[in-house]
């Protein structure tokens, strides 16, 4: 007899395989217990599963086409998977991308075409499928194409940067939000009929139970569990009191992968939006999370000079301040320097008119090739070179009553150009009044 394989990881409510009713009884864990029968039993995912659900109409239409999962961990890929197999009449077949390999590819692809050769249609659920390398997700095309299975692949991983263009083009993503306070807490009291009595916890100790959980619905079961093994009669515990019992749940955040840009764009368009107290959120989630902060100051640099520009020009010396006052206390101290400079960034008046400039000045650049400055501003240091005209009716602009010749420097022949525009915005709206009075004095010298 074959070896058992493992369970699938990100089965909400248990094992992926056998099901529930062919398993020996004995002591399961509470989140088997719970695990729902029916797509209607699944909470958390009204999107999808709700009457007008991407996937109940779908399932309406007798038309389960293949798909891939995308939602965090804990919100329930496999039983859904499990479940819609059993409401379109498919054969379900798990594998787990983290334990199998091509051989057991081409064993589940023959199982599958011999089945569909009896008039059966395979459901193959493909657990962590990003974890296949390009070549094994090119395998699943042939079988996809021509009907042999119907494939549903989980992933916690955007599935634009982890799957191949081709298998995406034939499959549909549904995303699975993590689960909300509701949902958790339907959960809870799900957790609680089936135990037989009420969760040792007054209403605030509840609520932070929810929050530990983090969206994931399997965690909150594995908690509650844990709570429901205290003697019967144990006074409601207060979130001090549960916080002592349980340990506290890191936040879900991997620096390496899509979380990482999802916060850091958190971080900059809060700032960009001048919310102080939403960057310093997503600060402080990064932080929180074990970001390098040196990667967080360089992008606070990277924002200084991009978005608030001229506008505050301090900023950037403040943010070179900052990084190096981390650079020399260290975490934890060092991380107030970072926070401050938040604040600073997120309050401070805002332009990208230096960025723009900068872009439009490349592109002239490239448009113009290699035109010759005008000859009366190039430097004469030798006689022939005096002959040609180079410097010749320069004027400098010092010895003028303004200060300011308004002579030509733009190439000649070339249309003079607008490129910088500052904004009425902090330091910047004295630099666009200053430069406004310099082109009426421009035009008054021509």
């Amino acid at each position: 007899m074959p070896p058992r394989r493992p369970s699938a990881p990100d089965d909400l409510f248990g094992a992926a395989d056998p099901p529930p009713e062919a398993r020996a009884e004995g002591p399961r864990p509470l989140a088997d217990r719970l695990r729902p029968r029916t797509l209607a039993d699944v909470v958390g995912q009204e999107q999808l599963l709700g009457p007008q659900g991407s996937l109940s109409r779908m399932l309406g239409r007798g038309a389960l086409a293949s798909l891939i999962l995308w939602g965090p961990p804990g919100v329930g890929k496999t039983t859904i998977a499990r479940l819609l197999a059993e409401a379109a009449g498919l054969r379900f077949a798990s594998l787990s991308a983290v334990f199998s390999g091509v051989a057991d590819l081409k064993r589940a692809f023959d199982e599958a075409r011999m089945r569909r050769a009896s008039g059966q249609v395979t459901l193959l659920f493909v657990d962590e499928i990003h974890r296949f390398n390009r070549a094994q997700q090119d395998g699943f095309l042939p079988v996809v194409e021509d009907g042999t299975v119907v494939l549903v692949g989980a992933t916690t991983e955007n599935p634009s940067f982890a799957l191949n263009g081709a298998l995406l083009s034939r499959c549909q993503v549904m995303v699975l939000k993590r689960l909300d306070d509701a949902a958790l807490e339907l959960l809870l009291e799900r957790a609680e009929a089936e135990g037989g009595r009420p969760l040792p916890l007054d209403e605030a100790a509840r609520a932070t139970l929810r929050a530990m959980a983090d969206g994931d619905g399997r965690y909150l079961l594995n908690m509650a569990e844990q709570l429901q093994a205290l003697p019967a009669g144990t006074r409601a515990l207060d979130v001090a009191g549960l916080s002592s019992l349980l340990a506290r749940r890191a936040a879900l955040y991997d620096k390496d992968r899509e979380e990482h840009y999802n916060l850091i764009s958190a971080l900059h368009k809060s700032l960009r939006g001048s919310d102080p107290d939403a960057a310093l959120y997503w600060f402080a989630r990064m932080i929180k999370g074990g970001e390098d902060a040196r990667y967080i100051a360089r992008r606070l640099l990277r924002f200084a000079s991009e978005d608030v520009g001229a506008a505050d020009p301090a900023s950037l010396t403040l943010a070179l301040a900052a990084w190096e006052t981390y650079e020399r206390l260290g975490s934890p101290e060092g991380e107030l320097a970072l926070a401050q400079l938040v604040l600073h960034l997120a309050a401070a008046p805002k332009s990208n008119a230096a960025y723009v400039a900068w872009k439009a000045a490349q592109a002239a650049a490239g448009e113009t090739g290699s035109l010759m400055p005008p000859a009366n501003i190039l430097n004469a240091p030798t006689t022939l070179m005096k002959s040609l005209g180079y410097g010749r009716d320069y004027a400098y602009d010092h010895d003028t009553e303004e200060g300011f010749s308004g002579a030509n420097y733009f190439p000649d022949g070339m249309e003079r150009l607008r490129l910088y525009r500052p904004t009425e915005r902090g330091a910047e709206a004295r630099v666009a009044r200053h430069l406004e009075r310099l082109a009426a004095l421009r035009e008054e010298k021509r």
